[in-house]
């Protein structure tokens, strides 16, 4: 199993948000490629950004954030957040992200999904962000009447290679992870499935990883560290 290492960008900062909400942001950095560095000192060959302004608007406010960190930190990058054209998956891509993930794009627009991943392959993954079990989009502020299964599945019909489940209740709470929700995916589908939300003791991730999922995304637990990266990185494999 892989180790991406998280960093949320919010006005060019590495922050981290409670539960999805706005308005209980933490900012850990003011230099996101000093962290992104700092986690391949550590061992790790991955990192997953999320830019949280362009989730609400659709936008691409931190995108030289994302090229810069492409291009200095040594990491293979993957990046979510407003991502809704071909215009900006190719402009990220060129920039040397390694995959591109689309969110509220997927669900809303599924021809859009459809042509993104036949054009671009593996470069395209899914996320399935859900709120009481329904999927959540436009940076989780807005609930669907879509069940986090139901998605899942039409995503693996319509050949999506990696999706990347976050359980916002236990986002940046520090609580751990939804294990019952990952045995589940992992049971139902074969796409390459990223766990997202809670992952928050070293426990978590020896659980995550008896799952046989392709990989677990670890954020506020690295920044208080109550997750060593590189202990991590080492039980996941």
């Amino acid at each position: 199993m892989l180790i991406f290492p998280a960093i949320d960008l919010y006005d060019k900062k590495a922050v981290r948000l409670y539960k999805g909400d706005y308005n209980q942001m933490t900012v850990y950095s003011e230099n996101p490629l000093d962290v992104a560095k700092e986690f391949k000192a550590s061992g790790a060959q991955y990192i997953h950004m999320v830019d949280l302004e362009g989730a609400k608007e659709g936008t691409t406010p931190n995108f030289d954030v994302v090229e810069s960190v492409c291009r200095h930190s040594g990491l293979k990058v993957e990046i979510g957040g407003g991502i809704r054209s071909e215009e900006t998956v190719k402009r990220y891509i060129d920039a040397g992200v390694m995959r591109v993930i689309l969110g509220t794009a997927a669900l809303d627009d599924p021809e859009f999904l459809a042509l993104m991943c036949e054009k671009y392959g593996d470069k395209i993954a899914v996320g399935a962000d859900l709120k009481d079990g329904q999927v959540a989009v436009h940076g989780w502020l807005r609930t669907s009447n879509v069940s986090g299964m139901d998605f899942c599945q039409k995503m693996q019909d319509m050949g999506v290679k990696t999706i990347i489940c976050t359980d916002i209740s236990r986002d940046g709470a520090m609580h751990g992870t939804n294990r019952e929700l990952y045995k589940t995916l992992s049971e139902r589908f074969t796409m390459d499935i990223v766990a997202s939300g809670g992952v928050s003791t070293i426990d978590d991730v020896a659980a995550l990883r008896k799952m046989d999922l392709y990989g677990a995304i670890v954020g506020k637990a690295i920044y208080t560290g109550d997750i060593d990266l590189k202990e991590a990185i080492e039980v996941a494999r």
